[in-house]
């Protein structure tokens, strides 16, 4: 199904006018024939007269159906008989074929700023096809879904959610192909989600192959983040092409491990950190005790033996790397 745009001018205030006048003048008419009644007279003209004057004032009204506003940024989807009529796009106040119904399945379904979608079913009536609320929104719009619980490439459960921007840029698609169009996005974005999310660790890991090269990569959730949401925009766009939408850009909001984890993945983090710490005093201490032993071997301020060295290198690692300040022991007697 591809949209037709009906290119029509904005010409319902004239349609109005026409119609105003024909209920006015059926009106008159109407009560011209029955001021004009004369028994015992030929009264067949003023007979028939009121009779076409009152069947117009009794179904004249569906002729009013026909009478459209749109508004910036809206379109209207018009069936006719259960046939795709056409789409009118463009604001202004229009006049179509009155027996026009406008179509739209989502037409009650609100997608929340910051929570998932909330679906109430639309009521199908009569007066269907007059409701306002059939019209379609074309502004660009944000779905931000709830937040989901994935497991990463290496089985850890993180939470995620994100938020989409979105647009609906073919009418036909967005009401014909799909049954809910707003509901359709909703799921997509969570399968996307769910693909794309599964194939990155949380953080950096060895020998973990993002790209899909056969190489390992330094790829993760959360140093990537700018190429894994490119990614989950492509994906989403491939899912809803044929629902006539477009998906402008895609944002992680929230990102963390799932609560079960992250006491355990937050140590692990803290002994990462500590290790990489202790590392660097270790790297540190080892050069200042170097530069300390060339520094008396230079000026030959005191002649040290090998077992004094080891002793003085203990020393000295000990006081550089402890935790706590060193407490010297003095010795007032001899080394001996």
């Amino acid at each position: 199904m591809t949209e037709k745009t009906l290119n029509k001018k904005p010409n319902g205030m004239a349609a109005l006018i026409v119609l105003a006048i024909l209920y006015i003048a059926a009106i008159a008419g109407a009560i011209a024939c029955s001021l004009h009644f004369e028994e015992g007279a030929n009264n067949t003209g003023y007979i028939a007269g009121t009779i076409i004057c009152v069947v117009y004032l009794i179904f004249g009204w569906i002729l009013f159906g026909g009478l459209k506003v749109i508004k910036p940024q809206e379109a209207l989807v018009l069936t006719l008989f259960g046939k795709y009529y056409g789409t009118l796009r463009g604001d202004g106040f229009y006049y179509v074929n009155p027996f026009c119904q406008s179509f739209n399945p989502a037409a009650k379904t609100k997608l929340g700023q910051s929570g998932d979608v909330t679906t109430e079913k639309p009521i199908a009536s009569a007066a269907q096809g007059f409701s306002s609320n059939m019209k379609i929104s074309l502004k660009v719009m944000t779905l931000s879904n709830a937040k989901q619980k994935i497991n990463d490439c290496l089985g850890n459960p993180v939470e995620i959610g994100i938020a989409v921007t979105w647009r609906v840029v073919d009418t036909a698609k967005a009401v014909f192909n799909v049954d809910n169009y707003k509901e359709f996005l909703s799921l997509q974005c969570d399968t996307a989600l769910r693909d794309i999310v599964r194939i990155y660790p949380y953080d950096v890991a060895p020998n973990v192959d993002t790209t899909g090269d056969g190489m390992a990569d330094d790829g993760s959730l959360r140093g990537s983040s700018e190429v894994v949401v490119k990614r989950i925009r492509d994906k989403i766009q491939e899912k809803v092409a044929d629902a006539g939408l477009e998906i402008i850009e895609a944002r992680i909001t929230y990102l963390a491990y799932a609560p079960e984890i992250a006491a355990a993945m937050l140590q692990r983090q803290q002994a990462s950190a500590i290790i990489d710490a202790r590392k660097m005093i270790v790297d540190g201490a080892v050069g200042m005790v170097e530069m300390a032993l060339e520094r008396l071997s230079e000026k030959h301020t005191v002649e040290l033996d090998e077992e004094r060295k080891a002793a003085m290198v203990s020393n000295l690692l000990v006081v550089l790397c402890g935790n706590k300040d060193a407490q010297p022991i003095v010795n007032s007697g001899s080394l001996y």
